[in-house]
């Protein structure tokens, strides 16, 4: 693959690989492809669905139109590119390349008056990116539930091993570090299953989305029908009642959705490093890869790093997206047009992202032998257990006794049991407590 480092954008240039299935997506390649298809199928929609008021077109002149559809290439991008330089629209140029191209056939060139006929741009535009945005959205899920298919697998592979949590930064009631994961893979679950609620729309109704045009040619056929056929043929559904652009606001819920799986996975990240940096992970080394440029010993958690820079750009441009994509003055201003060409780069950071993140969960293991350590070392979070039996059996001031033997000071075994021991409890409950231990007092962390 052939790499220009002379791109602006580092999606298209260090992170290139990395996107290239995004990329092929959202690229102006794709968007003008996009565009033209619609055209050449508006053409023959009307001409197969209503041929007793548009020409009938015979077979052999339908062969040439798909042909000439699926012949489609970078030369073509080119052409129409150089209409666009006279004209300054980018539909009207592809309208122009399709209607060079009739002129040429003695036959075609009689249904030039089809080519956008009835259209707005923004009804090619419009359904252009319901489609794009729909593949793009197609290809997200798979890389999410992807990452969240390791979480899971990790969740259970980590479920018997205890873990000290931390409230506020200090020493907490144990876990495990399945359960903890837990956690975050049932978050992006529940989020998953919004996005898989959401319907990509688009609206295919001229000027300003009231069939003038369609309707004023011929008032004999259901417009509002019969655009939403041609819709569902690209397995988007209409809009109906719009003004010249449809409203995105199913975009706003799309990309606020992202959003939040986004700042998931950011807590994650988050998470990760700090456990890293707290011992409870070690990061399985490579022997080619370098830490730091002067310090020789270092290996650097720069997966889970890189992942949260790549969410944070991503969550700024759907926090705009989503806010401006919703909001058009009166029947039609055009600053959603070149927003709406960015809308990809959310995508490709996104995906990087989500990338880093599951390169850096497939790097790490736990540290059994710190894990362990550190809950033998903390004995005072077993105070919760203590006056919780205590209360149990009837103790009114048991969080008081525990309080004044524990807070801010460190238990160990020896001065944990001896307390027990010297409780005013039943038998049955001493010995319940003295076999417990911080590795042990994990409640329902494993079943869940």
């Amino acid at each position: 693959m052939k790499f220009d480092h002379n791109n602006i954008s580092p999606l298209d240039n260090r992170y290139k690989l990395k996107v290239i299935d995004q990329s092929d997506i959202f690229s102006e390649y794709n968007l003008i492809k996009t565009r033209f298809v619609i055209e050449i199928n508006w053409i023959l929609f009307l001409c197969d669905k209503y041929p007793v008021y548009f020409s009938k077109i015979s077979n052999q002149s339908k062969k040439k139109i798909l042909s000439f559809r699926e012949s489609f290439d970078d030369k073509s991008v080119v052409k129409i590119k150089k209409i666009e330089q006279s004209t300054n629209h980018d539909v009207k140029a592809i309208e122009y390349f399709i209607r060079d191209f009739f002129k040429k056939d003695r036959i075609l060139k009689n249904y030039i008056y089809l080519i956008h006929f009835g259209l707005t741009s923004e009804d090619v535009n419009s359904l252009s990116y319901a489609i794009i945005i729909n593949d793009g959205l197609k290809q997200y899920l798979k890389d999410i539930k992807n990452l969240n298919s390791l979480l899971n697998k990790l969740s259970v592979k980590w479920k018997k091993i205890s873990l000290l949590s931390r409230t506020h930064g200090q020493a907490a009631s144990p876990t495990t570090l399945g359960k903890e994961i837990k956690v975050f893979s049932l978050r992006i679950k529940n989020e998953i299953s919004k996005l898989n609620l959401i319907t990509p729309l688009a609206k295919f109704s001229g000027a300003i989305g009231n069939y003038h045009a369609l309707n004023i040619a011929t008032d004999r056929i259901n417009w509002e029908s019969a655009t939403k056929k041609f819709i569902k043929t690209f397995k988007i559904k209409q809009n109906p009642i719009t003004t010249q652009i449809e409203p995105h606001d199913w975009i706003a819920e799309l990309l606020q959705t992202i959003t939040r799986i986004n700042n998931i996975c950011l807590d994650l990240s988050i998470d990760s490093w700090m456990y890293i940096s707290n011992d409870i992970f070690k990061l399985k080394l490579n022997p080619d890869e370098v830490g730091s440029s002067t310090m020789p010993h270092k290996v650097n958690p720069i997966d889970f790093e890189n992942a949260e820079g790549n969410f944070g750009l991503s969550n700024a441009l759907n926090n705009y997206f989503a806010s401006k994509l919703t909001k058009s003055r009166l029947q039609r201003d055009l600053s959603d047009s070149t927003v709406l060409r960015n809308i990809g780069i959310s995508f490709g950071y996104t995906k990087v992202g989500i990338n880093s993140l599951f390169n850096g969960l497939n790097k790490i293991s736990p540290n059994k032998q710190f894990i362990e350590y550190e809950l033998d070392n903390n004995w005072e979070v077993l105070t919760e257990a203590v006056q919780t039996v205590m209360r149990y059996e009837g103790i009114d001031d048991a969080y008081e006794q525990l309080k004044k033997l524990s807070r801010g000071k460190k238990l160990d075994k020896k001065s944990y049991i001896n307390f027990v021991k010297s409780l005013n409890i039943s038998i049955k409950a001493k010995n319940k407590l003295i076999k417990l231990s911080p590795k042990t007092y994990i409640g329902l962390s494993e079943k869940l």
